[in-house]
This record gives C-alpha cells, structure tokens and sequence, in this order.
C-alpha cells in the first residue's frame, strides 16, 4: 500500500453491487463527484463485491451502465474488492504475525452477555484459538473524529474501544478492513459518503493508524430516508432511479444538497459541469437524515 500525500484531491464512490443505484445512492455519488471535480481532482470509482451472500447477479454493471447514463465521469479503472483478497490476506497474515491481531470464537449471544460490547477475552487467552473470527487489538480508541460539514463527532467511548472484526468466521472480509486497505491503496485524500458510517469511522481512523497509514479527511452527507431512522437502501427495496430520465433525478439531488439546480436538461454532462460550477460545501445539509417528501 502506498500512503496518501493529501497533495492532489482524491475521491470516490464505491457501491456494494446487492441491487441498482436508487435516489440515496446517487446523492453519495453526486455529492463525492461535485466535491472532487469543485476541488479540481480525481474521482474514482470501486466496487465493494466482497460479500457474495448479498451481492445480485450483474448488478455492478447495472450500476456502471446507471452512472454513465447520468453523465458521470471516472478516472482510472474501476476497482473490484473481489480481486484484491490477497492483498487483504497479506495484511491479516501481517496483523497476526505481529500480535495485533487474534482469533476469536465467542457467539453473538456470548457478546451480549458482556453488555453488548467484546470485552477480549479471546485475545488474552495463553492459548490462542486458530480458527474463528479475525479481531485487531485495538491500538487505542478513536472517540472523537472531525467531519468537513458536521464538525466534532463524538463517538460512544465502549464501541470505539472494542477489538473488532476484520474477517468473518466464515471466511469473509469485513468492510472496516477492505475499505481501509484500499482507500490508502488508491490514495483516497477524502471520503464523501452517507451518515450511516459516522460511527464506523473511528475504527478506520485506528486502523489507518495500525497500519502505518494518513487516513483521509472526511465528509458525511445525510441519508435519505423514507421515514425517521429508515433510509433509503436496497435491503429496504428502495425504488431503482430511471436512466431514461436522469435530469429529474440530478436536479432532486442537488436540492437535497442544497446546491442550486442546473438549467441546462439535455445534456447530463453539461448539467454536471454546471453543478460542479455551481456547488457550495457550506449549503450541503448538517442533519444526519433528511425525511423525503
């Protein structure tokens, strides 16, 4: 992995391919976009397809084919986590070698018995477990973060705290270890994405810094939900958007985002290019979820 020197503005949007884009997706893909091409920089594009389980049959190129028909632009080629498990694999292996990371084998039910939160038991054992779940040693908590629109975000001290996951009991790899791993792979300088990963982002903070890492600046933008606590998502089958008519959806976007919407409907490029001109980080909304009409 290399490490980001945050001098040219790197950005991306990176989708799970478990179903198309609908409305909230393309609010994190148009809010990433016009933040990176407003600071002159680069936009990238991943595809987070490392849970199968959850994953729909051809929905990454549903979701490649949706972006294009909005007039979205990205540089270099897209990124598929699903070919990046060896070097995933080589970080554990590293983890492991050097006691930061531990096999555990405690059940859902035996976490909550603790109070809800891994207390580490498994990693203080004389004898290790060599099999089960793959947690790290916590090198310290990260209990406070700072968010480019919302400020100070405190985070709850007991599950900042915790030895969490990196690969799953069944063999998979969890989101918290592949997101970090490639964001300093590809030199993400800034993450713009929705609010529902506020919290996660402590435990990326404390692995960027395991690792040896500068982890990005970052950037949360409101989810949009269909009633409170509820955003749109597609385990919730929210509604795909329609690329037969994308400027509809463009301009809804830029006003959940505060930003102006654009005049110019023939042409989804040109509308970018005019938000893009347009956009303002100051307008983009502070609440965590915004109700949809």
């Amino acid at each position: 992995m290399t490490n980001p020197t945050h001098s040219t503005y790197r950005g991306r949007f990176a989708p799970s391919p478990s179903g198309p884009l609908h409305f909230g997706s393309l609010i994190a893909a148009l809010g990433s976009y016009l933040r990176a091409r407003s600071k002159r920089g680069q936009w990238l594009v991943r595809m987070e397809d490392i849970d199968p389980p959850r994953e729909q049959v051809g929905a990454a190129d549903t979701i490649l084919h949706t972006l294009e028909a909005f007039g979205f632009e990205w540089d270099e080629k897209v990124l598929y986590q699903s070919q990046r498990v060896i070097s995933y694999q080589a970080v554990i292996h590293q983890l492991l070698t050097h006691n930061q990371a531990y096999y555990c084998q405690c059940s859902r039910k035996q976490i909550k018995a603790m109070g809800g939160f891994y207390d580490g038991r498994c990693g203080q054992r004389l004898q290790t477990h060599q099999q089960g779940a793959i947690r790290i040693r916590n090198p310290g908590p990260t209990i406070q973060f700072n968010d480019m629109i919302k400020g100070m975000i405190p985070i709850d001290p007991h599950f900042a705290a915790e030895d969490f996951i990196i690969k799953r009991s069944d063999g998979l790899y969890a989101y918290q270890l592949a997101v970090v791993i490639d964001d300093a792979f590809q030199q993400i300088t800034e993450v713009v994405r929705g609010s529902d990963l506020l919290l996660p982002t402590g435990r990326q903070i404390n692995l960027f810094q395991l690792l040896g890492k500068t982890p990005p600046h970052w950037l949360h933008l409101p989810l949009a939900c269909e009633e409170k606590g509820k955003k749109l998502s597609k385990q919730n089958h929210a509604t795909a958007i329609d690329i037969h008519q994308p400027q509809i959806s463009i301009n809804q976007a830029l006003c959940f985002l505060g930003q102006e919407t654009v005049t110019v409907e023939t042409d989804t490029r040109l509308m970018l290019a005019q938000a893009i001109a347009q956009f303002k980080l100051d307008n983009i909304p502070t609440q965590t979820e915004i109700l949809l009409d």
